[in-house]
């Protein structure tokens, strides 16, 4: 007999909802296999099998949450496909039962909506079909009261909340992509000792970008991120100590350069996909590998392995108008660099005396105190407005 257990699913990631099972009971499967299919807060995957044979047992319904480790299935390895009987899905372990804070929602068949209490909580599921219903009518799932069994929302009951429009006051519970960020995030700044520099440099070099076209000769977009992401990148080789992580009390310095981009998740957090290996790219090939990845992130078909191993984070500007965030490191990360968005500000020209228009940015970088000081922070923020400007834009456009 073989084991199937719901595998890691990245950093943070402890739990999962079964949305589908590619198999039920009785049916052969062969290894590596789709399987089942799970959704979390960060990704959706499918999950091949670990063993040939016959799927002899399901121990987590479509829509349960189960925790990472925990037994979902048994397959038989030496049994022969039509000899075994399909029987009740088992009820789900202590640690594979639903949690009591649930996760984001994930669609099944049928038309009602698992829930507890007179409203459904965080992570409820909900039919495509009582979904959309709400979601058109403008009503919150969480302000209406179920009449199906367990208080599960009907149709019936979607169309009827619907009629009689939203409720004055909605409670809505936070979703499982921000409880869990919120949870890291208090970890992160109650055991790390921030520090923060920013300064403002020269951002001419958005000038000739426009110039040239904001697209590769790939014909990928070129962002304002992705060129400071590069220059980021390219001063570490001179601040390996920036370029790190902590496990335990020691600091591990890499030699390998993983970027994080932030990426905001509408409704959801944010996540933060890595391109592998970042040192040594050209900017067309940065924003390709970029590229690629926010493709991921809008279809959800993002892999564990893309949000993992990051060593250093970059957080692009979070509006036309922003100046710049002061974020909270990801840990175990040492630093994360920041920028504001790309402005037209009156400037003192090279005579001293002229005051002209040009482009500039604020950079900042939110730092540990354990590896650097202000100063030291503020010295690599300057080596990179210097390779900011030195970037060959026509070569490697």
């Amino acid at each position: 007999m073989a084991d199937v257990t719901l595998p890691s699913l990245g950093e943070s990631v402890t739990e999962g909802i079964i949305t589908r099972w590619f198999k039920k009971v009785g049916d052969s499967v062969a290894r590596d296999e789709p399987l089942f299919e799970v959704s979390t807060d960060k990704v959706d995957s499918e999950m091949p099998s670990p063993a040939a044979g016959v799927l002899t047992e399901i121990l987590a319904a479509e829509g349960d949450t189960v925790e990472t480790g925990s037994r979902v299935a048994v397959i038989d390895e030496n049994a022969v496909a039509g000899t075994v009987s399909a029987t009740p899905v088992a009820a789900p372990s202590a640690a594979a039962a639903p949690s009591a804070t649930a996760s984001a929602p994930a669609p099944v068949k049928g038309d009602t909506a698992a829930a507890t209490g007179d409203a459904p909580a965080a992570g409820v599921v909900i039919s495509p079909v009582v979904r959309r219903i709400l979601a058109d009518g403008g009503v919150e799932p969480a302000t209406v009261r179920g009449s199906g069994p367990g208080g599960a929302i009907t149709r019936r009951d979607a169309e009827r909340a619907v009629a009689n429009g939203p409720t004055d006051e909605v409670v809505v519970p936070l979703s499982n992509g921000l409880r869990r960020m919120g949870q890291h995030m208090t970890l992160s700044s109650q055991s790390t000792p921030h520090g923060f520099v920013a300064i403002e440099v020269d951002a001419s070099i958005f000038d000739h970008l426009d110039a040239l076209g904001r697209h590769t000769r790939d014909g990928v977009e070129i962002s304002d991120q992705m060129v400071m992401g590069l220059a980021a990148v390219r001063a570490l080789g001179e601040f390996e100590f920036l370029n790190a992580t902590f496990a335990g009390d020691e600091l591990v310095v890499h030699r390998t350069v993983n970027l994080g981009f932030m990426r905001e998740v509408l409704r959801d957090g944010m996540l933060v996909p890595v391109v592998h290996a970042a040192a040594g790219l050209t900017l067309r090939a940065l924003a390709r590998r970029i590229h690629e990845l926010f493709e991921r992130v809008s279809t959800r078909q993002l892999t564990a392995d893309d949000l993992m191993g990051g060593t250093f984070t970059i957080v692009g500007p979070t509006g036309p108008d922003s100046l710049l965030t002061n974020p909270i490191i990801i840990q175990p990360e040492v630093a994360v660099l920041s920028m504001g968005a790309v402005r037209r500000v009156p400037v003192v020209l090279d005579d001293g005396v002229s005051v002209g228009v040009g482009r500039r940015v604020v950079i900042g970088l939110s730092f540990d105190h354990r590896i650097c000081e202000p100063f030291t922070a503020t010295a690599y923020l300057e080596r990179v407005a210097e390779l900011l400007a030195g970037i060959d834009l026509d070569s490697e456009h």
